[in-house]
C-alpha cells in the first residue's frame, strides 16, 4: 500500500501549553529524514503562534524555504487549526501512497486526512536541504 520512510508523533495533552513531538527513531536509514527536519517544521506549525512576533520573522524566511520544497503554508495552517489541545497526530512520509486506499484501510479509526504531495523534485531538494544541514552539525567544532 505504502512505503513509510519516515515518521513522527504529536501529541497535545490537555492543560499543556505545547505539544510534545517524537521522530520514530526506528526509522532512522534509508529515506529518513533527520531531525532537524522534523524539529523545523514541528517549530513552524506550533511555535509560531506561541511566541508570535517574536520568531515570526525568522520562521517566515524557513516558510518560505518549506514553500519551495512542496510544503505550503496552507498545509502548515491546516495543521495548526487542527492538532490542538487534546488530540494527536501520526506525521508521514511515505512513498506510493495511494490515499482512498490508505483511507479505505483505516477507515474504521476516526481520522482526518492531511496531505502535502511533493514532486520528485521537491522530495530531492527536501532530502538536499537536510542532509546538508546534518553534515554541517557533525562538522562543526564545539563551543
Amino acid at each position: 500500500m505504502i512505503t513509510l520512510q519516515d515518521a513522527a508523533v504529536v501529541s497535545w495533552p490537555m492543560g499543556k501549553k505545547k505539544p510534545k513531538t517524537q521522530q520514530l527513531t526506528s526509522m532512522s536509514g534509508v529515506g529518513a529524514l533527520s531531525g532537524a527536519f522534523w524539529g523545523m517544521l514541528f517549530g513552524l506549525i506550533f511555535l509560531v503562534p506561541i511566541f508570535g512576533m517574536v520568531v515570526g520573522a525568522a520562521f517566515g524566511a524557513l516558510a518560505g524555504s518549506f514553500a519551495d520544497v512542496g510544503i505550503s503554508d496552507d498545509f502548515i495552517k491546516s495543521v495548526r487549526s487542527k492538532v490542538t489541545e487534546g488530540t494527536s497526530a501520526l506525521f508521514l512520509l511515505t512513498s506510493d501512497a495511494v490515499q482512498d486506499k490508505v483511507q479505505e484501510a483505516l477507515k474504521s479509526i476516526e481520522f482526518e486526512l492531511i496531505a502535502s504531495n511533493l514532486s520528485k523534485e521537491e522530495e530531492d531538494k527536501l532530502r538536499e536541504m537536510f542532509v546538508e544541514e546534518e553534515e554541517e552539525a557533525e562538522v562543526a567544532p564545539a563551543a
